[in-house]
């Protein structure tokens, strides 16, 4: 009787040792999937020269030329708001950077780099 009994608690505790074991990998292979899908986005904005304007426009990709600002987005973009934005924001490298847009209004205009991303609030 004592041999079936332990014979019994040692296939429980390895079957449920396998079976942790099998969902333990499947949460690794998960979180590595996860994180080369985030190295590849990585890459993907690093590599982007175009200047990215999130918010309602017409044109959100604008192609970057040597000396591009601000302003000269915005405008190509096309703003399809009625009003002035009420928040501008350039993301580059992953760093926001709040524009005062009464300051751009008063001609106080921002160069950009390649891959940067404007956000237009309204």
């Amino acid at each position: 009787m004592k041999f079936w009994l332990g014979t019994f608690l040692l296939l429980a505790l390895v079957s449920s040792g396998c079976t942790g074991r099998s969902k333990a990998q499947a949460q690794a292979r998960a979180a590595y999937a996860a994180g080369q899908h985030q190295v590849w986005m990585r890459t993907q904005d690093a590599q982007r020269t175009s200047i990215r304007v999130l918010g309602n426009v017409r044109y959100p990709e604008i192609a970057w030329v040597e000396g591009l600002t601000l302003a000269q987005v915005i405008v190509a973009a096309e703003c399809l708001d009625r009003h002035n934005p009420r928040q501008i924001v350039v993301v580059r490298q992953r760093e926001r950077f709040p524009i005062e847009t009464n300051a751009l209004l008063r001609g106080e205009d921002v160069p950009l780099e390649p891959g940067d991303t404007v956000e237009i609030h309204p």
